[in-house]
């Protein structure tokens, strides 16, 4: 799998000549990476190109040019890129009411441990989440978690093969499954090996 390295970044003057040409394009890709899993909840799959970005962003809205601040921001959105054997996910809790956004957080508490995808023919693969800091409290959940989906061998070749996959979850107050549509599920096909 592709690795972002300090020599693989572009300079930040590079960078402020493609960045706004480039936005429409990387907008389609994070369009075409997200699943929307009934009203409230976004899963935007992540991949090399949209944590390069992430990265490239963060090096030009902060201004960091020295090796090792560049580093430090290589080394944070690093792992959030799929290694060949899973997807790696950020899921966003979207309510836009400020008042109903707090009712929900506070009855969604064990969500993203309650995430699944559902390869056809394949028992459910639980996500697991946030693995850089616990982000809920006892009395909320974030609106931001970070999922791993670690794929079995059979699983990772009967997406390869074009089996069909739900993303789902099974929380007692956000029950929800989506099939993946054809286009999405072969851009994240290409994530596994």
């Amino acid at each position: 799998m592709p690795t972002i390295t300090r020599d693989s970044l572009l300079t930040l003057e590079a960078y402020a000549k493609v960045r706004k040409t480039d936005k429409p394009q990387m907008i389609a890709h994070r369009r075409l990476r997200s699943v929307h899993l009934g009203e409230h909840i976004n899963v935007q799959f992540e991949d090399e190109q949209t944590i390069r970005r992430q990265i490239q962003e963060m090096l030009y809205i902060e201004k960091i040019f020295d090796e090792e601040g560049i580093q430090s921001e290589i080394d944070v959105y690093a792992p959030l890129m799929p290694d060949g054997t899973n997807w790696k996910a950020t899921m966003l809790i979207e309510y836009p009411d400020v008042h109903e956004r707090k009712r929900e957080l506070a009855r969604l508490i064990g969500v993203e441990d309650r995430m699944f995808v559902e390869v056809e023919g394949h028992p459910r693969i639980y996500a697991i989440a946030d693995e850089d800091l616990d982000r809920e409290t006892d009395e909320k959940t974030s609106s931001v978690h970070f999922l791993r989906f670690e794929f079995p061998d059979a699983a990772r070749q009967a997406v390869r093969a074009g089996a069909s996959v739900k993303l789902g979850c099974d929380h007692t107050h956000y029950p929800a499954h989506v099939l993946i549509e054809p286009e999405t599920l072969a851009s994240l096909a290409g994530d596994l090996r």
